[in-house]
């Protein structure tokens, strides 16, 4: 069972505890739905990386087709998508995230993916990956799952993130029962919820940007009592908070029975802000629901990320500053 327990430290959360599980080999299909991959070497690493952990790897043709921003034109994109979903591979990792797959949604044969996943195939991914994985949870009800990819987190210079590839390798043996982590300490004036138990409870959400991009389509799952997670990267608070307001005024998170925030880094404040900052849209989303908001999951654009089932039923339990999700076995 993955739980990541992220150590009290005022900035970051460095070092969560993931049980290892060193499963049998897997048959790993990498392709690229969104942006073109500038970091070749990258690319390779990941690759050596996962090779080196006893995996087959995949490599889909179109890898590293670039035109434009992208990974190729649209119909390249699409095909890939396609080849992934009839590899045949037990986990389809995105080679990285970026901007793409929100034009794609109309021309994706959901089918052939849900079919896959029927099959045992894990669609892992994040970023720009939100846009597919709700988009085939509101066509087909298939669940994907919400964690690396391959540049920017096991292409890295150093050492991957351990709690990241034990995470990851737990969904890869199928030992993946839950992530546990630590909240930061309240600032005295917050309003944190107290314990809290919600159980079966759909996990639905992803990056916030591309989630708020899906409002009113007809790729954005509609979910009621769900747990909603979201994080994001290189949006300024106050965008945060219109993001945030789009959701709200949707009726979106009134309908939900909790809102997890995962990381959101890569923004500068700036003196005009006078002391308006992350926090202060955490307290004011506070003040509009009366649905709990929980802070700290290890979950968005950073090395520590745990791997989180979209669309599956979850248990959701907060004991003072413990925080526990839970899905047992999901197939």
């Amino acid at each position: 069972m993955s739980i990541a327990l992220p150590h009290d430290h005022h900035h970051e959360h460095d070092h969560a505890a993931c049980q290892h599980h060193h499963g049998a080999q897997q048959h790993i299909y990498i392709y690229s739905p969104s942006g073109a991959v500038r970091d070749k070497a990258a690319f390779r690493r990941g690759i050596k990386r996962l090779e080196a952990l006893g995996h087959q790897v995949e490599v889909d043709a179109d890898a590293l087709a670039s035109h434009t921003r992208f990974a190729g034109d649209d119909a390249t994109r699409l095909a890939a998508i396609h080849r992934a979903a009839a590899s045949g591979a037990d986990v389809a990792l995105i080679s990285r995230g970026g901007y793409g797959l929100t034009r794609l949604l109309p021309h994706i044969r959901y089918g052939e993916l849900a079919r896959a996943v029927e099959q045992g195939m894990r669609l892992v991914g994040v970023s720009d990956f939100t846009a597919l994985q709700l988009a085939l949870l509101a066509q087909t009800g298939a669940v994907s799952w919400a964690g690396p990819a391959l540049v920017g987190d096991l292409g890295t210079e150093g050492e991957p993130d351990d709690i990241m590839l034990a995470c990851f390798e737990d969904l890869l043996s199928g030992q993946g029962e839950g992530s546990g982590w630590r909240m930061p300490k309240p600032k005295a004036d917050s309003a944190v919820p107290d314990d809290l138990y919600v159980q079966d409870a759909r996990l639905w959400g992803g990056n916030l940007a591309v989630l708020c991009s899906l409002v009113g389509t007809r790729y954005l799952p509609q979910i009621e009592g769900g747990i909603l997670f979201l994080e994001d990267f290189g949006e300024h608070p106050y965008r945060i908070e219109r993001l945030l307001t789009q959701l709200l005024h949707a009726g979106i998170l009134a309908r939900q029975k909790a809102i997890v925030l995962g990381q959101f880094t890569e923004f500068r404040l700036t003196p005009h802000d006078k002391g308006y900052k992350l926090q202060s849209v955490i307290d004011w989303l506070r003040g509009q629901i009366d649905v709990p908001v929980l802070t700290g999951l290890p979950y968005g654009h950073v090395p520590t990320k745990v791997v989180l089932p979209v669309g599956a039923p979850v248990s959701l339990s907060v004991e003072g500053r413990d925080a526990l999700l839970y899905w047992g076995h999901v197939h």
